[in-house]
């Protein structure tokens, strides 16, 4: 009787319901014979592998219909746990929200990009298109002769200015390298004066002059020097600055003609429907760019009106600066040289004043 229930035993298969109880009439039979020929862990000890990994993963039941038993073959239905509490699917959720949202900024960012490129090209077509145009005389030009010629005589006057500042700049090179071989003429007669005495008359009052001079060369150095900082901020400043918005004033009316002359060319085409959306989108951009066209035309006039102002009242100072200053220096006026500097209100560094004092330092 052992023998048959091992024999059906060997070749039987346990299948799995869908509520995990795996119970069967087969099982009440193994029961029955461990009580006969031994307890039920020798007769299972004694079973071959029937079932193959591979056939119960490919013809098993679905996981999520499975159950795990905590317990040993045939145990209680209270320590089933059903897979279907793992929370997998949950935690692929809550990992795909995160990803799903930088996938749309990312898409964001890429078609604003896309857009701004798109706007930039189209921009850029249009104002290559018209400069070319202009250039062969094909197109036309919106122009105001005025403010033109305001604009070549700043641009002429500029450069004028720019070599001045070099050639002032030169001979304050120039000027220094003789002040300070003054310097040192007069210290090598002052030496020689006390060395010799048959010629210490001769070499004293030369040593005297030289000092003079250089004394006065520093106090004219000082004048130049002033002269110099304040054409150099009037050019590369005030100037320049001008210049840039003129820059910027040139591009806009290029882009404003640009755009004029992509409406008119639309106008004169035909008239149905996508057309019409057309114009109405050109007219929108020309009206754009009208308005910064004429805002950055007022802003050019006020700034060459300042500048002009700017520019004559610096000028009128510095010129007579520099006038007073060199007349005085090679008059020998030390004292209206002094006075020049005073009324422009030229400070000159004293000797070793670059080092600051102590109570400077606190």
């Amino acid at each position: 009787m052992t023998d048959s229930i091992l024999s059906k035993a060997a070749t039987m298969e346990i299948p799995i319901n869908s509520n995990g109880d795996s119970r069967t009439a087969e099982d009440d039979s193994l029961e029955q014979g461990a009580q006969i020929g031994g307890s039920l862990d020798e007769i299972v000890g004694t079973l071959p592998v029937a079932m193959d990994l591979q056939q119960v993963m490919v013809s098993g039941p679905n996981l999520n219909e499975t159950s795990i038993v905590s317990g040993g073959y045939g145990g209680a239905a209270e320590g089933i746990i059903p897979t279907s509490s793992i929370k997998a699917p949950s935690m692929h959720h809550s990992n795909s929200n995160p990803s799903m949202m930088s996938e749309e900024a990312t898409r964001g960012v890429a078609v604003e990009k896309f857009d701004s490129m798109k706007k930039w090209s189209i921009n850029t077509y249009k104002c290559t298109k018209q400069m070319f145009s202009e250039r062969f005389g094909r197109g036309s030009k919106t122009v105001d002769l005025e403010l033109e010629a305001q604009i070549d005589v700043l641009r002429e006057t500029k450069m004028k200015y720019e070599c001045i500042l070099r050639l002032a700049r030169e001979l304050t090179s120039h000027f220094y390298n003789m002040v300070q071989t003054q310097q040192a003429l007069g210290d090598t007669f002052a030496d020689l004066s006390q060395k010799s005495p048959e010629l210490q008359d001769e070499f004293g009052y030369n040593a005297e002059t030289q000092r003079l001079l250089c004394k006065n060369g520093e106090t004219l150095l000082g004048a130049i020097n002033f002269f110099v900082s304040s054409i150099n901020t009037l050019v590369n400043k005030t100037m320049e600055d001008t210049l840039m918005t003129i820059k910027i004033y040139e591009n806009a009316r290029l882009e404003f003609d640009a755009y004029r002359t992509d409406l008119e060319e639309l106008s004169a085409g035909p008239r149905d429907a996508a057309a019409m959306v057309r114009i109405e989108i050109a007219q929108q951009q020309y009206q754009i760019h009208k308005d910064k066209y004429e805002q950055l035309h007022s802003d050019v006039s006020i700034k060459l009106k300042f500048l002009e102002e700017n520019k004559v009242k610096v000028m009128h100072k510095q010129l007579l600066l520099f006038h007073n200053a060199v007349s005085a220096y090679f008059a020998g006026n030390q004292q209206q040289l002094e006075q020049t500097l005073r009324q422009f209100n030229v400070k000159l560094k004293p000797p070793g004043s670059d080092k600051p004092s102590w109570l400077e330092e606190q």
